[in-house]
């Protein structure tokens, strides 16, 4: 698949754009919390899947004030929910049980299948699912491959697994890229 992308691309940047564009979000925000989901519901979506660690909290902290304020926001608008998180059980459902959503433990991310069914669960499909998440390659990646709009959010704070943080090197040079592209869209060019 990344060959073809590869090739795809060869006239107009040696195919490196067309390999970055699948991690490109469709949105880019600061927070998850400051998404203006009714607009979203009275466009149509229905249900909201969302990352957890550094997406509503930071890395490993309880569901807090704002995160189960924020869900109970969400079930007022009419959405469904649902958290989708490559941790453990006790990890998700720890914070499940402040925010009182669906979850699916070790997601698989950024697998299909988890997204698949978290939409089955929702009742909702491509159309009508958001995605929230604070990760390119694991979040918004598998998100995009399931055919889902993607929000990616910044890190809500800076302390995280060692393979993360390699990561997020890596993120930095799609984000240039990404900001480069939306600033030539947005200049006409």
């Amino acid at each position: 698949m990344i060959e073809k992308d590869a090739r795809a691309g060869a006239g107009r940047n040696g195919g490196v754009m067309t390999f970055l564009e699948r991690f490109y979000p469709d949105e880019y925000l600061e927070s998850a919390y400051v998404i203006d989901y009714e607009a979203l519901y009275g466009q149509g979506y229905r249900g909201v899947i969302f990352d957890i660690d550094n997406t509503l909290v930071p890395h490993g902290a309880p569901a807090d004030e704002r995160s189960a304020a924020l869900f109970q926001r969400l079930k007022q608008i009419g959405f469904e929910s649902l958290l989708l998180s490559n941790n453990k059980e006790p990890r998700v459902k720890t914070f499940n049980d402040e925010v009182h959503s669906r979850y699916i433990y070790k997601a698989g991310k950024p697998a299909v299948r988890n997204y698949v069914r978290a939409m089955e669960l929702m009742g909702t499909t491509p159309e009508t699912t958001m995605f929230v998440g604070d990760q390119l390659f694991t979040d918004v990646w598998g998100a995009k491959k399931a055919g889902i709009r993607t929000w990616l959010v910044k890190p809500i704070h800076p302390k995280e697994e060692i393979q993360i943080v390699l990561k997020r090197q890596l993120e930095k040079i799609v984000l240039f890229f990404y900001r480069r592209a939306k600033k030539r869209e947005t200049n006409g060019d």
